[in-house]
């Protein structure tokens, strides 16, 4: 059995990798959002208003949204006593004397605090709401003199994050956050009774012609398990057009604490190298299942076989193939470090699994206090790119909100492209309610509808065709026509002279018949 110890260290690992990753925006990412007032013109700010977006729901990535705001003093945190009716600006009343409700769409303005975030803008999805701004209750303190507190509410040293509580996978209305000193400006307006035109705008920089993208996961994440199945007909399909980076998350060891001051590993199978290199263990038993360093190890080798079959060109059909066959076969408890299964999965992938085993032994190895260079690599990556929840997805530098789902990336990705170079699948598919099946028949809609369509298009090529032969027979007729009546004047023509002579001829001897 493995000391208790073990178990303290798993916790605290988790812990403080956790503390570490408090931050409201990853560090390397770019704001793919803005946040503008468009009426009254006095609350229109040059460059938008300061906002922070939530880690939940699905925005219109290359769209936007623009509304009349609705500001609501229900807490939005129970859903069975929410009065549409109720809020500001104030509007007409029915005929029953009840003010009339929030005229949709509409964008929802709500105060934070009370319950989660995921609990308020779900609630106001269920009402109508086709998006949510939350304002802010306090301070920064960074805010300074422009912010003023409530009474009895000191100010906030860190931003707050909209984060999701684990059950935003139902929202798909988008929120931001508006920071308290703009908030109460616009609070004040729309209970003035005055009308706000609020507009969210989502999009993605569009540097050139390609697409970078890159998800950041580990072996036994669960959630980008459907995604990673499904997106490699996507990932061929855009080709050069658009780049894709894998990312394996794992721990620096170091940072917490988990290589002692001899050199040793004190967090036990969480780690390799002595500790340099952590995973958090799978199913939280230290004692049997899969461990942390198992996690490494399958990171380790999931980065090699990128270095040999992704780097080069960016779509690394190989590489979805070993995570699809990994995942059909090893991706359990007894087989996932289970060498001959990995054997298998590699094979039926037709990756060289020598040239794997070779490229992590030359990184640096598991064993020792020695470092990897391909998994330093991925702790800088990882502190560049300051990921906070797991599975992440950029789509060039800029985090996709809501569920890892193929439809949300490869319209996120689609979008991404500079005007006049979307490629053709993105134009074909992209707008496409079946995506995945657009993609792999190169058509939209079901092949019902395909023949349908073909066999249309057959009938009115068919009767456009006959409508030609008509024409054209026409014309052939009356041309025909033409020349017989041509030929036939000719021939009177040619004949007319003689039966003058004729005439003449009979006439003369008539003439010399009287004088005889």
């Amino acid at each position: 059995m493995m000391p208790h110890l073990g178990t303290a260290a798993l916790l605290w690992l988790s812990t403080r990798c956790s503390s570490a990753e408090e931050t409201a925006e990853p560090l390397g990412a770019v704001s793919s959002s803005k946040l503008q007032i468009h009426v009254p013109k006095t609350l229109t700010k040059q460059g938008g208003y300061d906002h922070r977006e939530a880690l939940f729901g699905i925005p219109p990535y290359g769209g936007s949204i623009a509304q009349n705001l609705y500001y609501t003093e229900d807490s939005l945190c129970d859903a069975t006593s929410i009065n549409t009716r109720s809020g500001y600006p104030i509007r007409a009343k029915d005929s029953d004397g009840n003010m009339l409700p929030w005229p949709s769409p509409y964008i929802l303005m709500v105060d934070r605090g009370g319950c989660s975030f995921t609990q308020k803008v779900r609630n106001a999805q269920r009402v109508g709401a086709a998006g949510v701004i939350m304002a802010d209750n306090t301070c920064l303190c960074s805010a300074g003199d422009s912010c003023h507190s409530d009474p009895g509410k000191d100010c906030e040293q860190r931003e707050p994050i909209m984060a999701d509580d684990g059950s935003g996978s139902d929202i798909s209305i988008p929120s931001f956050l508006m920071f308290k000193q703009d908030a109460d400006l616009v609070k004040a307006e729309v209970m003035a009774n005055h009308v706000v035109r609020i507009e969210m705008q989502w999009s993605l920089p569009s540097p050139d012609d390609r697409v970078e993208y890159e998800l950041w996961t580990t072996p036994t994440d669960t959630i980008s398990r459907d995604f990673q199945k499904d997106f490699k007909e996507a990932a061929v399909a855009l080709g050069k057009r658009a780049y894709f980076t894998p990312q394996m998350y794992i721990y620096d060891g170091i940072k917490s604490g988990c290589q002692g001051v001899d050199g040793e590993n004190d967090c036990y199978n969480l780690c390799t190298n002595n500790g340099r290199y952590c995973a958090t263990d799978p199913d939280n038993d230290l004692d049997r299942g899969i461990s942390g360093a198992d996690v490494v190890k399958e990171s380790l080798r999931r980065m090699c076989i990128w270095q040999h079959y992704g780097q080069d060109d960016g779509v690394g059909a190989a590489w979805w193939d070993y995570v699809n066959e990994f995942m059909f076969r090893c991706n359990n408890e007894e087989y996932f470090a289970n060498n001959q299964c990995i054997k298998d999965a590699m094979e039926h992938a037709k990756v060289d699994g020598g040239k794997i085993d070779e490229c992590m032994e030359d990184s640096g190895g598991l064993e020792g206090d020695n470092q990897n260079n391909i998994l330093e690599v991925q702790l800088l990556a990882k502190d560049k790119s300051g990921v906070v929840i797991l599975p992440a997805m950029y789509v060039n530098r800029v985090s996709i909100r809501g569920s890892l789902e193929f439809p949300t990336v490869f319209k996120a990705i689609c979008a991404g492209y500079a005007s006049g170079t979307i490629p053709t699948v993105c134009a074909m598919c992209a707008g496409c309610p079946d995506q995945k099946s657009c993609i792999a028949n190169g058509y939209c809609g079901s092949k019902e509808a395909q023949e349908s369509v073909s066999t249309m298009t057959l009938v009115y090529s068919m009767m456009g065709l006959s409508l030609v032969f008509c024409l054209v027979s026409m014309i052939q007729q009356r041309r025909y026509q033409r020349q017989m009546q041509d030929q036939v004047k000719g021939i009177i023509a040619e004949y007319m002279p003689i039966d003058e002579d004729q005439a003449q001829s009979t006439s003369l001897a008539e003439e010399d018949g009287e004088f005889t």
